[in-house]
């Protein structure tokens, strides 16, 4: 009887809390008197930030601007009134009050545009192991020379090789000195698990801040951010190894997981302010907004034409800004909406489908288009029964377009790492049309598989005329194996050498490749080799291609 009346109340309670609306977003009308200039932007962004958009060639605008502070200082003297966020892309700011004189007065002022109710509500986040069905732990496919590993990637292998990572591991991309913003639900015991001693112990996690709360802590909240930073930042031997170990991360709460409200997207939004004044590259966005607990606040699949949804827009506005967005397409594949949420319709979000482990499309995984026709989601990577790092400790399998989404962020940043003069949207350009059905995209898979060692080989050469592309040698200089990778936009034979200072041949080997692909191959057994200058060369009908290398 006790436990029937606990569990009434605490229903009670929710619903009681449901109503009562607290939170409200306030926009405005101009940022004519702010004391803050285009001229200045030292005083409200870093020295990273405005190199981002120095590299890019983009201008700071009137957008970058913060929020008049005499407008919100008006809004506080109103009442009973505080200041929940603050969003400079939209001059607007979230407050909570239940004071109704309050409201009526800053409805009134002149400079406030609008007033709309925004709301949530708590319940408990705490994770059970058995939660995620733990399945069989994927079959690694090992490379049959071990020491061409620069990880031991253990069970989670397949997904971080499915995408090319391996090869980009392999060439000495793995994230060093890129910022990526992982903007989640909590990260429960991050910051005592193995999966990220690294981080921790090298200072690459840069700091934390709970959009939900206003508090820096993020570690005793949800558990879905832990797993995902997993399959970017972690660096467990023989466990779990993410495709970006060596990059360094910005934590930031802005998703109540167990509700959905549209302050979350504000929450967001203020998130994504945040990582572009502290200088973040890569943003990940494992959320996904359609269907609110309050049904007036719900979005539909008009709405799916990212110009519609605040999260949206806002995203669309921070790779303006030179950050690369990617977001988890959606989990609603097999359900009544099965389309893309917010803010995957955004037009210029990497927007990311899953697979299994064998490529094959996963029907849970959110569809396409976008409601206005684009292709979405844009390329897929595994998101069924990935090895991900449990905030209990140990590794777990865990489903959803929310880890093929960081597992392609990773991949983001390290490709990027590789072509530091590229702007976000060669970037994006690049991995879309090195994906695994680029020329046939579907509303599935987008561009399909995405393949970050040929979008590398892409970024980093020449395919006009038809001209294969080949991307030097590595390591070079070498000792007992060298690799590279080649990319042929025809189907054709090639013979690759090895050839010593005199033009002598040492090896050749014939090889067949595909069109539209990329090839790593893996020179090996080289230890004979006297030290000394040798010559890596390609040779097809397309061209030929002469690489030098270093004997040590």
């Amino acid at each position: 009887m006790l436990r029937f009346i606990t569990m009434f109340l605490l229903v009670h309670v929710m619903h009681l809390e449901l109503n009562a609306q607290t939170k409200y977003w306030i926009q405005f009308t101009d940022k004519t008197n702010t004391p803050y200039t285009v001229t200045t932007p030292s005083a409200f962004l870093s020295t990273r930030s405005i190199q981002r958009r120095a590299n890019q060639g983009i201008p700071v605008t009137v957008q970058d601007l913060p929020v008049d502070p005499n407008y919100i200082s008006q809004v506080l003297a109103a009442g009973a009134v505080t200041i929940l966020n603050r969003s400079k892309w939209f001059n607007a700011i979230t407050i909570q009050t239940v004071d109704a004189n309050a409201l009526t007065t800053i409805q009134g002022f002149p400079f406030v545009v609008s007033v709309q109710p925004v709301q949530r509500y708590t319940r408990d986040n705490s994770f059970e192991e058995n939660s995620i069905a733990p399945g069989d732990l994927p079959t690694a496919k090992m490379l049959n020379d071990p020491e061409l590993q620069v990880f031991n990637y253990g069970t989670s292998f397949t997904q971080v090789d499915q995408i090319g990572m391996v090869c980009m591991h392999n060439l000495g991309f793995t994230g060093t000195n890129m910022v990526i913003a992982v903007l989640d639900a909590g990260f429960q015991n991050a910051d005592t698990l193995t999966a990220f001693d690294s981080l921790y112990l090298q200072n690459r996690i840069l700091g934390t801040w709970d959009f939900v709360a206003n508090e820096a802590s993020v570690y005793e909240d949800h558990w879905h951010g832990t797993m995902v930073l997993s399959c970017m930042g972690a660096n467990w031997q023989g466990q779990v190894i993410g495709t970006a170990p060596h990059a360094k991360y910005w934590l930031l709460r802005t998703e109540e997981a167990a509700t959905e409200f549209i302050i979350e997207e504000d929450n967001w939004v203020s998130g994504a302010e945040f990582a572009d004044s502290v200088g973040a590259d890569v943003l990940n966005t494992s959320l996904g907004y359609t269907v609110y607990d309050s049904a007036s606040q719900s979005h539909t699949y008009a709405d799916m034409d990212g110009n519609t949804c605040r999260i949206s827009i806002a995203t669309d506005i921070a790779v303006s800004k030179g950050m690369f967005a990617v977001a988890s397409a959606g989990n609603s594949g097999a359900s009544a909406w099965f389309f893309i949420g917010a803010p995957a319709d955004a037009d210029s979000v990497l927007a990311i489908g899953a697979v299994d482990n064998t490529g094959a499309y996963v029907n849970f995984s959110s569809k396409g288009p976008s409601f206005d026709g684009r292709v979405k989601p844009n390329v897929a990577a595994q998101g069924l029964n990935c090895v991900v790092a449990s905030p209990n400790g140990g590794i777990v399998n865990a489903s959803g377009t929310s880890f093929a989404s960081p597992l392609t962020a990773g991949g983001v940043a390290c490709l990027w790492q590789a072509n530091p003069t590229y702007s976000v949207m060669q970037i994006f350009n690049a991995i879309q049309g090195s994906a695994s059905q680029s020329l046939t995209p579907d509303s599935l898979l987008g561009y399909g598989i995405s393949d970050f060692c040929g979008a590398n080989l892409i970024v980093g050469g020449s395919n006009s005329e038809g001209s294969p592309i080949i991307l030097n040698p590595y390591p070079n200089p070498f000792n007992s194996f060298v690799s590279f990778s080649y990319f042929s936009l025809t189907s054709q034979e090639i013979m690759v050498s090895i050839l010593d200072i005199s033009g002598k041949r040492i090896n050749e080997e014939n090889i067949s490749v595909a069109a539209g692909a990329s090839h790593t191959f893996f020179l090996s057994d080289l230890d004979d080799l006297a030290p000394g200058v040798y010559f890596l060369t390609v040779s097809s009908p397309s061209g030929k291609i002469t690489r030098k290398l270093v004997k040590i």
